[in-house]
């Protein structure tokens, strides 16, 4: 177990506005012992503060530094100016996460997230192939599917109720609405119906792990089958049991557990693995 040494705070210029990011760094200078950081991705309705302990217990097991930040409209970063567009989950690629990685200076990282923040992490890997050392992805969505867009309905009726609002606004702030909203409007939206991960996929070259809990009620795990599947490197898909949409909640331990041992077999993977792509078909 490593020790996370310092925890810090960080507002990064964006061209939309500041992004929020906190970093949990685990030596003086961990990013330079040449292990790739983790940055965590998160969900349509989440931010860095509702990742909760699970970045830290992250970073103690893996001996990596993490960071985490809030999309431009969620959690602390500034207010998004604008509805999201139909791209959305590739823009997120070219915007908030390249901005990122420029203020933290990552030349590498291991993309990890959860739920659409994991389609996103997807994405940030396919375009930067020779970057990326490894993909994580939690409960992600690689289309659009009927029990997807039902789960976004029935929680649309929830939060419509004051103290469910209200949950939310204690993370989100006044900005509550706009991430209600751009929820509801990009996955019910008919501009979504067709989207795929499908494009992007074949240029993942870094070993992927796809997790996926058998009682998710927002996708099947059909999502994390076509991940592990579709991508051009090693995929690999679990679905664990007796687990929902939130596996790094439901099953912290698990979770923790089969990400270090992704990044143990990037550890020892040879400097030319990521120059040339990986011999097709290999799973």
């Amino acid at each position: 177990m490593h020790a996370v040494v310092a925890t810090t705070d960080h507002f990064v210029e964006h061209d939309g506005g500041r992004l929020f990011a906190r970093r949990w760094q685990v030596g003086p200078d961990a990013a330079g012992d040449g292990r790739a950081p983790i940055v965590l991705l998160h969900e349509s309705l989440g931010c860095v503060a509702l990742w909760r302990d699970f970045p830290q217990r992250l970073a103690q097991a893996s001996g990596r530094d993490v960071v985490a930040y809030d999309r431009l409209g969620y959690g602390a970063s500034d207010p998004h100016p604008d509805r999201l567009a139909p791209t959305f989950i590739e823009d997120e690629a070219d915007a908030g996460f390249r901005a990122v990685r420029e203020a933290f200076g990552l030349d590498t990282f291991v993309a990890l997230g959860h739920s659409t923040g994991g389609s996103m992490a997807a994405a940030c890997a396919a375009r930067a192939p020779d970057a990326c050392r490894g993909l994580v992805t939690l409960s992600a969505q690689a289309f659009v599917e009927d029990r997807t867009r039902a789960g976004v309905a029935a929680a649309q009726a929830k939060f419509a109720q004051p103290r469910h609002r209200e949950r939310l606004t204690k993370y989100h702030g006044g900005k509550v609405d706009w991430v209600l909203d751009a929820w509801y409007d990009a996955w019910l939206s008919p501009a979504l119906a067709g989207w795929t991960l499908d494009a992007d996929l074949p240029r993942v070259r870094a070993p992927t792990l796809a997790l996926h809990g058998d009682r998710d009620e927002y996708g099947s795990p059909a999502h994390a089958e076509r991940i592990a599947g579709g991508v051009g490197g090693r995929g690999r898909f679990e679905l664990l049991r007796d687990c929902g949409h939130l596996p790094h909640r439901d099953q912290p331990d698990v979770v923790i557990e089969r990400v270090c041992d992704l990044l143990a077999e990037v550890d020892t993977m040879d400097a030319s693995s990521w120059e040339t792509p990986p011999t097709p078909g290999v799973r």
